[in-house]
């Protein structure tokens, strides 16, 4: 078996997700870290336009490698090319709710990993030292780890505004953080994963995100010490599954499921989903920015074109469901306020 081929970071969220993922499916790969264009280049494979992490070697129709991005497609790529111990659903209508959880992992938890990172002086001192010994090398002088902390810092800080973190918005975001936080630590008490005792894609999204708050930003480390202490140690274990005797665990049915995760798909239906929606209005219209009503408070951001194209894909992945697994998800979804993006 071809050993595939990773380029990524440790404080990389996504590229921890997919670690964690192959981890667990078995699948041999070598990784390799920091400056990922440089590293393709001299191997003579384009970069992806843009650069995110990870870039995962994939093979083309032609037997090429092509480097490849956006962790969700790549997930369901090695679903096909890999059949053993597989992390979607087989069940089309729970797979949709890994889906949507999945991408709410993707797309807003990251909101609360990026804001504790930068939006404290303690946390980003942590990350503008360590992140350029990571991506360069340990072996930097000091000058020049000086140089490339206040770069870091600088740039990542007034990058902020991508997942919506701003003055505006920071007593939302951390009071958010502690609702979902103690709703996944009530799950756990009767759930091993998300969706029963076997691990999804979604689980690893969750994962990605949980693991950079939990084990290396100080701040949001402390509140889930304290508030969360069953997702920590799930934390834990999600850092390495390859033994996990997987032939012998089941996902719950959808509705045993469902039971389960009802307040977390409530709270991705208030918190996410008006976010979803208020950016494709502002896309459509052209806007570069917009705010919107969560909770009591008010969300400002500005447009994120990325995001208009995960609504479209949640809204494909529901149509192309049959009529009956359709109304299995509307009748999981009512009332959760998740049902609202799934129709233009």
């Amino acid at each position: 078996m071809k050993r595939l081929q990773v380029f990524g970071s440790t404080p990389s969220p996504y590229t921890q997700k997919m670690l964690s993922l192959l981890r667990y499916r078995q699948i041999p790969y070598d990784v390799h870290w920091g400056d990922a264009k440089g590293r393709l280049e001299a191997l003579g494979i384009k970069p992806p336009r843009p650069v995110l992490l990870p870039v995962v070697l994939l093979e083309n129709e032609d037997k090429q490698l092509v480097a490849t991005t956006d962790s969700t497609p790549v997930i369901r790529r090695l679903e096909k090319d890999f059949p053993e111990r597989q992390v979607i659903p087989e069940d089309k209508a729970l797979g949709f709710i890994n889906y949507i959880l999945e991408d709410f992992a993707d797309e807003f938890l990251t909101k609360f990993m990026f804001h504790y990172r930068w939006h404290y002086e303690a946390d980003a001192d942590k990350a503008g030292t360590i992140l350029p010994l990571i991506e360069f090398s340990q072996t930097l002088p000091k000058d020049k780890l000086a140089q490339f902390k206040s770069f870091f810092t600088q740039r990542q800080i007034e990058r902020l505004w991508v997942v919506g973190s701003s003055e505006a918005t920071a007593e939302l975001i951390e009071r958010s953080f502690k609702e979902f936080m103690t709703l996944l630590n009530d799950h756990l008490t009767h759930s091993s994963f998300l969706l029963g005792n076997k691990p999804s894609s979604a689980d690893f999204g969750f994962y990605g995100q949980l693991v950079q708050l939990i084990k290396f930003d100080p701040t949001p480390r402390a509140i889930c010490h304290e508030i969360a202490p069953r997702v920590v140690a799930w934390v834990e274990i999600m850092e390495d599954l390859s033994g996990l005797d997987a032939e012998n665990l089941h996902w719950s049915s959808l509705e045993d499921a469902s039971k389960n995760l009802h307040n977390i798909l409530k709270l991705i239906g208030t918190l996410y989903v008006p976010l979803l929606l208020e950016n494709a209005k502002a896309v459509a219209d052209e806007s570069d920015e917009w705010e919107v009503a969560v909770e009591g408070s008010l969300w400002k951001q500005k447009t994120f074109r990325y995001q208009a194209k995960c609504l479209q894909w949640i809204r494909d992945e529901f149509n192309a469901l049959n009529d009956n697994d359709e109304q299995r998800v509307l009748s999981v979804l009512l009332e959760t306020g998740c049902e609202d993006i799934l129709s233009d």
